[in-house]
């Protein structure tokens, strides 16, 4: 792009002398980015953004894999931590009963038999 500008109005140079028959216009050269290669990094970036956030919701699906596998072995857990407390129940029933003074007041029997 070019650019018409005067010298005299300039404030980024210093103030140059003006001359007889010297120009006062003078011609600047704009560098700047294309449009294809604004198109190209526009393009980069996207995809830059996008390979991150993929590798975000990767790492977000690894974590539910681990916690649902946690969550599995601590329901297996609860189910055996309830069978051993019946169990325990049962087990502490049978020696009460045992110990009671009701059962200790109770004759024993003179014969046993068993039908056939």
């Amino acid at each position: 792009m070019t650019q018409y500008y005067s010298a005299a109005l300039d404030n980024r140079r210093q103030p140059r002398v003006m001359r007889r028959n010297q120009n006062t216009v003078a011609f600047r050269v704009q560098k700047g980015l294309g449009p294809v290669t604004n198109t190209v990094i526009v393009i980069l970036l996207l995809s830059v953004l996008g390979l991150i956030y993929l590798t975000q919701i990767a790492k977000t699906s690894s974590y539910g894999y681990q916690i649902n596998d946690l969550e599995n072995k601590q329901s297996e857990l609860v189910e055996q931590k309830r069978d051993l407390q019946v169990e325990s129940a049962r087990l502490q029933a049978l020696e009460k009963a045992k110990q009671s003074p009701v059962a200790a007041a109770m004759p024993s029997p003179a014969a046993i038999e068993y039908a056939n």
